[in-house]
């Protein structure tokens, strides 16, 4: 056969390539077209959405999940869900919405007079869609707002009724960490916890976290609780919310130079946090700064009326020497603690602490006690120490201080406390060692009270003269001569016992 026929035979046999690769080209094209039009054809959703969200839905997120808003944020929210709910009046979530905006707003502005308003809101959403049926936000929202009032016992009932509904919806167990925190049970409050824990890992949880360390004494676990919510933060406002309560832990440990950076450092995410600058007003004056942090304390009140804060100016102005200009914070004090009782606020221990020191410690005793009943925690229990002790009854103003330091948070205030107690009882080792564990925790923790601590430090540092004599020698201790050893004189002495030890017998079987 030709070479030319064998190759006609051979190219006979195989199936033509060309065929293939159209057939491949024409599927390929088909599947395009098919998956093109079904992308197509597909309705639009939700998700699909590529815009960023708007100021009141990022305020709406921030919310729900229990995290501080924007002020710009929450405003556009509360616009938006007043216009809603005027149009939609039974609608429900709406209003659970609404009324956690106007609780928020009432935390970031420390205006008493949103309060009443968020409980109005929230009983709406109750009236449109009752508990039993399930509705879960207004719930949780009025626990939220029994806490942020300082009605730890209604907060309590609240959040385990949620609980009991719906055991694995995590937002309840925030607001039970608080409510057991504020009633002095925290042992319960880390049960919660680490419920919480099971169910959420984000920036509420870890921020709950480092509270109930902190309510422990576990300093270091705090820290680092929070530097996790941190990193769980995502807005500015969220970031500047954990640089400043890192701020507040950094003063407790005495470490006030940290301190500052990490307020300046808040106030630089978030200019608009009055708590921030409160702060930084609290570091400054611990650093020798009074004319500085005179001037942040009033911008900070200035965007905030706080009760506390209004307490630490005042304090602040006295060891300056301009107590004259004191009684300004201290009269605006009372003015906002009685229109936030009539909120429904809860300032019993600021008001307690102020009138103690500058007012009335009768008055003191009474209030603390009937708030003791209320809520058996751990400031509760150092404010009516004190009170008591101010009123000349120490004795019963030690059992309240050693519920406030013996619960393991590490306090100097608290510690001082106690000590001034100890001591004027009469127990100088016990004063000794609470004033120098204030000393230890935070050398500057009151521009009053941290000079007092120092010199009565240094008063009970020593036991006083006077004593018996073997506690007191009236000439210094000399060193007595003692007979120096013989080297000689011992080597004989070895060696003739070494002679005169008798040889052991052998024993007998």
């Amino acid at each position: 056969m030709h070479r030319f026929d064998r190759i006609d035979e051979e190219s006979q046999s195989a199936p033509p390539v060309t065929f293939t690769g159209r057939k491949t080209l024409v599927a390929a094209a088909v599947a395009v077209v098919l998956i093109a039009g079904a992308l197509v054809i597909r309705p639009v959703r939700a998700g699909d959405d590529a815009r960023p969200p708007g100021p009141s839905e990022r305020a709406a997120a921030a919310v729900g999940m229990g995290a501080p808003a924007a002020a710009v944020d929450l405003t556009a929210l509360v616009a938006d869900r007043e216009k809603w709910v005027a149009a939609h009046p039974d609608d429900g979530a709406s209003w659970a919405v609404l009324g956690s905006a106007y609780l928020e707003q009432a935390r970031r502005t420390a205006d008493s007079r949103w309060f009443p308003k968020a409980e109005k809101a929230l009983k709406r959403s109750l009236d449109a869609l009752p508990a039993e049926k399930g509705n879960f936000d207004a719930m949780t929202g009025m626990g939220t707002l029994a806490n942020a009032r300082g009605d730890f016992g209604t907060a309590k009932k609240w959040g385990e009724l949620v609980r009991a509904q719906a055991p694995r919806r995590w937002t309840a167990y925030p607001v039970l960490v608080d409510a057991y925190s504020g009633l002095g049970d925290y042992k319960a409050a880390q049960k919660a916890l680490e419920r919480l824990e099971q169910l959420h890992s984000g920036l509420a949880a870890r921020i709950r976290a480092s509270q109930v360390y902190r309510d422990r004494g576990w300093r270091e676990d705090a820290v680092l609780a929070m530097e996790h919510a941190g990193g769980a933060a995502k807005s500015p406002t969220e970031k500047a919310y954990v640089l400043f309560r890192l701020g507040e832990l950094a003063w407790e440990r005495g470490e006030t130079a940290e301190a500052l950076g990490l307020y300046e450092g808040a106030l630089r995410t978030d200019p608009g946090r009055p708590e921030a600058l409160g702060g930084r007003a609290r570091a400054l004056a611990a650093l020798g700064r009074g004319g500085e942090a005179v001037r942040d304390y009033r911008m900070a009140l200035g965007r905030a009326p706080v009760p506390r804060l209004e307490l630490e100016l005042g304090e602040l102005l006295e060891s300056l020497g301009r107590a004259d200009e004191a009684r300004a914070p201290y009269d605006v004090l009372r003015t906002l603690t009685a229109r936030g009782a009539a909120d429904g606020v809860n300032e019993e221990v600021v008001l307690g602490l102020f009138e103690a020191d500058h007012a009335d410690p009768a008055a003191a005793v009474r209030r603390l006690s009937t708030e003791w009943a209320r809520h058996k925690n751990v400031q509760v229990a150092d404010a009516l120490g004190w009170a008591l002790h101010r009123n000349g009854d120490d004795a019963s103003a030690l059992e309240y201080a050693k519920k406030a330091t013996d619960s393991g948070m590490r306090n100097a205030e608290i510690s001082y406390h106690r000590a001034v107690i100890e001591r004027g009882l009469g127990d100088e080792a016990g004063a000794r060692r609470h004033l120098q564990e204030a000393m230890r925790t935070n050398p500057a923790f009151s521009p009053v009270r941290a000079p007092l601590a120092k010199e009565a430090l240094a008063a009970v540092g020593r036991p006083a003269p006077g004593g018996p004599e073997n506690m007191q020698p009236r000439t210094p201790w000399v060193e007595p001569e003692l007979p120096k050893p013989n080297p000689k004189k011992q080597g004989e002495k070895a060696e003739q016992g070494e002679k005169a030890e008798p040889s052991p017998s052998p024993s007998v079987d």
